[in-house]
């Protein structure tokens, strides 16, 4: 076999090599594709069932009516903390007023919090929260709060925001604080819709400086 034929073959014997490679790494990144793309639909259900299971997002907080409040007489009290933060793609003011408050088991209270808009536009915000530790949201109710729906803010516009809770009294010995955390979040397609229709609704305001010949002989001008 000549030098030449050699060569042909070993390049040949590198291509088959190479093709074989190809092939393998192709099919593992056809896996991995294939794997992230069912963890993504399972990581919403476990996201629930890790919620359910340890309170975290304020899973197990209870909403009730007034009328539904149970009323008990328990002098135990606790302190109750409150946070407020905004995610980075929200350009608003949003703090808690209240910073801290003594509150009896059982009593109903009010805490507040305020929000401003600083950006140029108005926005549709929503807030969620967290309650920590995670097994007091098992015993922490809401009657009221602005957690329950989506707030509007015009430019510039400020508004207070209160919370209407209690604690129930069969909160565990152990737990003497609670800390009351909310993050509020920009719902971009509910703002640009709302954007959207309140422009479309200046377009189409009459402009008065648009006066036409008719108008002006009306008014012997």
């Amino acid at each position: 076999m000549s030098v030449a034929d050699q060569q042909a073959d070993q390049h040949a014997d590198r291509k088959k090599t190479q093709k074989k490679a190809n092939l393998r790494t192709l099919r593992r990144l056809i896996l991995i594709s294939i794997g992230m793309f069912g963890f993504g639909f399972a990581m919403w259900p476990l996201y629930e069932i890790f919620c359910d299971v340890t309170g975290f997002g304020g899973r197990g907080v209870q909403e009730v009516t007034t009328e539904e409040i149970q009323h008990y007489d328990d002098q135990r009290e606790i302190t109750m903390r409150f946070d407020a933060t905004v995610n980075s793609g929200l350009n608003w003011q949003f703090e808690a007023i209240d910073k801290a408050q003594t509150v009896q088991l059982g009593k109903l209270t009010v805490a507040s919090y305020t929000s401003i808009n600083m950006s140029d536009e108005p926005v549709i915000g929503h807030a969620v929260f967290n309650v920590a530790p995670p097994e007091a949201s098992l015993y922490f109710v809401k009657t009221e709060c602005f957690c329950f729906t989506e707030q509007l803010l015009l430019v510039g516009e400020q508004r207070d925001m209160p919370v209407t809770y209690y604690i129930s009294p069969d909160l565990p010995a152990d737990i003497e604080s609670i800390t009351l955390s909310y993050t509020f979040f920009k719902n971009i397609p509910a703002t640009l819709a709302y954007n959207k229709t309140a422009k479309k609704e200046i377009n189409n305001q009459p402009n008065p400086n648009n006066i036409t010949t008719n108008d002006t002989r009306a008014r012997g001008e």
